[in-house]
């Protein structure tokens, strides 16, 4: 596939039959695995198209249509996260067992993949439990389909990762032997405990802290740590699955795999050339002009796609050589383009904007228009520190020329009319958010496949539904794990308990946010953005609103810092993606962010501390 991400949305070919029947069968398997998450997805996007249309022409609508849209994210959830372990591309708390090397990484793997698989052959236990009392119930969805058949892909997805997980320990059959063995004690010790399983809370912490160092995937951390406390204090662990099935069949959830795919379709496409070939025309002859091409640019498909990590691996190789040749040092350029792989986090319809909606139960709508004035902070300073390290005049740099960017805005105006869409979409008042996103995935979809005709069809379009269902997977058996391990908080009292103390303890709101800022730092420094915002956000929430501060505002600080956290070792992601990307290793990379660690920085406290960034827009909206 010829992309500017390189081999990021390819699917490999079939390949004759090196291994047998069996793993030709496997392969196809494989394959239809993606078939079937790019045909959902494609449902996904007709349906509440179609839903919206039939409503605003014929006042008629398809019956249960938004149970319909939760239950096919659910599917696509679980369909994604079986290919994300199938791929081994599951995200990890810990990078160590990458550094380990021969009989170590062999060894390592065994135990963390033992770990992770017994943690994942309890969720689909407590799965089956749950699908019992649906399959018992007999409610429809529609159209006389009921409930329990869409439910039956979380044991059936659940009990698929766990037999990839001890696929993927090794290529040999001994250690997944022993990966088995492993995963099959871990079980049998928890279901039939040999002592009373408040005695094995504090070995199982133990036990939990060693897979999570050692690499374990994140949402088998979280999960064993929800299945702990469940276990210790006598709940069923079919409630953990309740609250995953009701995370990910939220109303507002469709939208994310919507507006994310609409970012894929981009960055798939010829988008990025596009869109950099105008940026240089309108500001190639400004000083600095190719940093501020850069921080836009990255803005932008950062807010669409929602992963740094697409951007970074995407542009990354087409606007390194951009920067260089503006006679910028390689350390400043690779600096730059680390830190803005994260800068879109604060613009609609980037994800963690609406799982924080999600999660802190706010207005979608407030959310967006709260991220637009200290997103645009944010880019704002970025640019200035990447004017301020330009050269005095950078090679390359021409008068303007008119017709040139005439001739380049014309040719990214499907493009650029995206985002309006998108707005058009959410604010016009006559789509939900779900319709909006929905609207704008199409749009990309026909703006790349037919009008650019950059996207082709076939295994290059697989691939791109593919990449996105395995990042949305990802991601919410993360946050479906989260949600139940953050319920068990809330039932014993913890967020109120520590508001109540926090607010006896700290009397002034203005100390509290310099705490909670140091607070989010070191989360986002340990944490993943998505864990951290199910995790933490409801413990942080109550406080807030005990110090009088606008929800919408807590949660820009909340992903201002995020935006920290992915630059910030041990865990920061960018780090990690940029050294992959550069070919440069890790320390030397962070060396290189530290000065746009110190200008977020200083734009998460301007943020922090004068809300009306945050709130003029919403206010406007209420």
């Amino acid at each position: 596939m010829t992309t500017l991400s390189g081999e990021i949305f390819s699917v490999s070919p079939i390949p004759a039959a090196p291994g047998g029947r069996f793993a030709l069968a496997g392969r196809w398997f494989h394959r239809s695995e993606e078939l079937l998450i790019a045909i959902i997805l494609f449902v996904l996007i007709l349906l509440p198209l179609v839903e919206a249309t039939l409503r605003k022409f014929l006042h008629t609508g398809i019956s249960g249509a938004t149970s319909f849209e939760q239950h096919l994210t659910l599917v696509v959830a679980m369909l994604g996260g079986a290919i994300a372990a199938r791929e081994g591309r599951l995200l990890s708390m810990s990078t160590l067992d990458a550094l380990l090397r021969g009989h170590w990484r062999t060894g390592t793997a065994v135990l963390t993949r033992g770990y992770a698989a017994a943690v994942t052959m309890l969720l689909a236990y407590g799965a089956l439990l749950f699908f019992r009392e649906e399959h018992a119930a007999v409610q429809l969805i529609g159209y006389g389909i009921p409930t329990w058949a869409m439910v039956a892909i979380i044991p059936a997805g659940f009990a698929v990762i766990a037999v990839r997980l001890v696929k993927s320990a090794s290529a040999n059959w001994w250690p997944r032997a022993a990966t088995a063995l492993i995963a099959v004690a871990i079980v049998a010790t928890a279901l039939y405990p040999p002592f009373e399983p408040s005695q094995m809370l504090i070995p199982g912490a133990i036990v939990l802290a060693i897979a999570a160092v050692l690499g374990a995937p994140i949402y088998s951390v979280i999960g064993g740590a929800a299945l702990l406390l469940f276990w210790a204090n006598d709940v069923t662990i079919a409630a953990i699955t309740v609250d995953h099935y009701r995370l990910v069949t939220n109303p507002t959830l469709p939208s994310v795999p919507l507006f994310t795919l609409a970012g894929f379709f981009l960055a798939a496409g010829g988008a990025s050339r596009r869109l950099v070939r105008l940026f240089q025309a309108l500001i190639g002859r400004i000083r600095g002009g190719s940093a501020i091409l850069t921080t836009l640019i990255c803005a932008f498909f950062t807010s669409f796609t929602g992963a740094s990590g697409v951007t970074i691996l995407a542009l990354g190789g087409l606007l390194l050589p951009v920067l260089v040749a503006a006679r910028y040092s390689e350390k400043t350029a690779i600096g730059l383009l680390t830190a803005t792989g994260s800068l879109g986090l604060l613009f609609p319809p980037c994800l963690p904007l609406i799982f924080y909606a999600v999660i802190a139960q706010v207005d979608i709508r407030e959310m967006f228009l709260g991220g637009l004035l200290p997103g645009l902070l944010l880019v704002i300073m970025t640019a200035a520190w990447g004017i301020s390290q330009s050269p005095r005049r950078e090679e390359g740099a021409t008068a303007f020329d008119w017709r040139e960017a005439a001739t380049a805005a014309w040719i990214a105006k499907w493009e650029l009319m995206l985002p309006v869409v998108a707005f058009a979409g959410l604010f016009g008042g006559f789509a939900t958010p779900v319709e909006a996103a929905a609207l704008t995935a199409f749009y990309a979809f026909v703006a790349e496949a037919f009008i650019y005709r950059d996207l082709h069809f076939g295994r290059e379009l697989i691939g791109v539904m593919r990449e996105c269902g395995l990042l949305i997977g990802g991601v919410l058996l993360i946050l479906g794990v989260a949600m139940g391990f953050t319920n068990f908080l809330v039932d014993a009292q913890l967020p109120a308990r520590t508001a109540d103390w926090v607010a006896a303890t700290i009397h002034s709101p203005l100390l509290f946010l310099l705490l909670l800022n140091l607070f989010l730092i070191v989360v986002g420094a340990l944490m993943d953005i998505y864990s951290a915002i199910v995790v933490v956000v409801p413990l942080i929430v109550p406080i807030g609103v005990a110090f009088g501060i606008d929800p919408i505002h807590l949660g820009i600080i909340f992903l201002a810092n995020a935006e920290l956290g992915f630059l910030m070792p041990p865990v920061g992601e960018n780090l990690f993606l940029a050294s992959y990307r550069f070919g440069k290793p890790v320390p030397e990379v962070f060396r290189a962010v530290i000065p746009m660690v110190l200008v977020y920085l200083a734009g998460v406290l301007l943020i922090t501390y004068v809300p009306a960034l945050t709130t003029f827009l919403p206010d406007l909206l209420r």
